[in-house]
């Protein structure tokens, strides 16, 4: 990625994403091959009178899956603990060699070895809700997240750039804009008690009422765009299919079709990778009903990349989670996954706000 965009990147992280103020522990994870971001994030850091510590991150979950015993998989770190409990700013930056590295392991024991960590994700949840922690996750482009998305590494840069609002002359002011435009979408949803999304193969309705909507400007998603809520647990009715594939933990699942009642999955199918979505259902109590749904708005992101940071937020879809809700949305369901699916509506899809349509084909049309 070219200097003057990777210094932009940074400065956008650390000083908008994340406020990096003076005396905060900063927590950078990173692979790599993201070393070129995560030096200019520690540079930014110390430039904000912060403390900078790095973590470089691995591949090795895959041996632990593959040859560790159920006591191993279940183990909770304490230096995790230690590193959740402390920091004040937590950044996680995405970007591997090898996007594909699990898809060898048996299904049931990504779901146990993800059900084990649900102590530390409460953790880190609490200490976000609580505004003690912060925390953003932002991808570096690689060749691997390139080749998934079907792009050229230099595509794949531009694409990253575009969608992050870098070649703006000022990336901060730009997501400030962002946020008060998006600001209009969640006011106009406060206080709204049902929503209703139809599209192809699609008709699902839920309560959102007591609910709160959030605006993401790109604070704990870089880049960000969407607004979303966690809906009523019991109240999810309906039919959805996913436009896209669902990827977890490195493997497709296609063609997801879900039915819901009373709040839970009643049915569930797919055209290829049928037998790891039930087990992801199957996780835990939670992992059966929705913890999120959301709208895309970020036109910048035009093309399906296969990696969910970037495809939720697309202009022109709506995404819904199965599992863990998010507190700060008033959401109640507990869980150890947080797993998004995609759904595109730019080709006659609607969506209704207590009967009222307000967006429709992939656009907000009473904003």
């Amino acid at each position: 990625m070219e200097s003057n965009l990777l210094k932009k990147y940074a400065k956008t992280l650390i000083e908008y994403s994340l406020s990096v103020k003076n005396n905060d522990l900063v927590v950078i994870q990173g692979y790599y091959e993201a070393m070129p971001l995560i030096e200019k994030c520690y540079e930014e850091v110390l430039r904000a009178g912060g403390h900078p510590h790095v973590y470089i991150r691995h591949q090795l979950d895959e041996v632990m899956l593959k040859k560790g015993n159920d006591k191993q998989l279940a183990y909770n770190n304490p230096i995790s603990e230690a590193v959740i409990m402390n920091a004040d700013k937590i950044l996680n930056i995405g970007g591997s060699s090898n996007t594909k590295y699990l898809s060898g392991v048996d299904p049931k024991r990504i779901a146990y070895y993800r059900k084990s960590g649900k102590r530390l994700n409460e953790l880190y949840m609490k200490r976000v809700d609580d505004k003690e922690l912060d925390w953003s996750l932002c991808m570096y482009p690689t060749n691997s997240l390139a080749q998934e998305a079907g792009m050229s590494l230099k595509d794949y840069e531009d694409f990253v750039a575009g969608a992050c609002l870098l070649n703006e002359e000022d990336p901060v002011m730009a997501w400030k804009k962002v946020s008060k435009d998006q600001e209009k979408i969640v006011e106009y949803l406060k206080g709204k008690e049902t929503l209703r999304i139809v599209s192809e193969d699609t008709d699902i309705k839920m309560r959102v009422s007591g609910r709160i909507w959030i605006n993401s400007d790109g604070r704990t998603n870089f880049p960000s765009g969407e607004v979303f809520t966690g809906p009523v647990e019991d109240s999810v009715e309906g039919e959805i299919r996913f436009s896209y594939p669902g990827i977890y933990a490195g493997q497709e699942i296609e063609d997801i079709r879900l039915t819901f009642k009373e709040g839970r999955v009643a049915k569930s199918s797919a055209s290829k990778g049928e037998e790891l979505l039930r087990e992801i259902i199957k996780t835990d109590d939670g992992a059966s009903m929705v913890g999120e749904v959301a709208i895309g708005t970020n036109y910048g992101i035009d093309r399906f990349t296969k990696n969910m940071l970037f495809d939720e937020k697309m202009g022109g879809t709506v995404h819904m989670a199965l599992g863990k809700s998010y507190g700060k949305s008033g959401g109640k369901n507990v869980s150890a996954i947080h797993w998004d699916m995609l759904c595109d509506m730019k080709a006659g899809g609607e969506i209704y706000a207590d009967g009222e349509l307000f967006y429709k084909n992939g656009k907000f049309i009473t904003l």
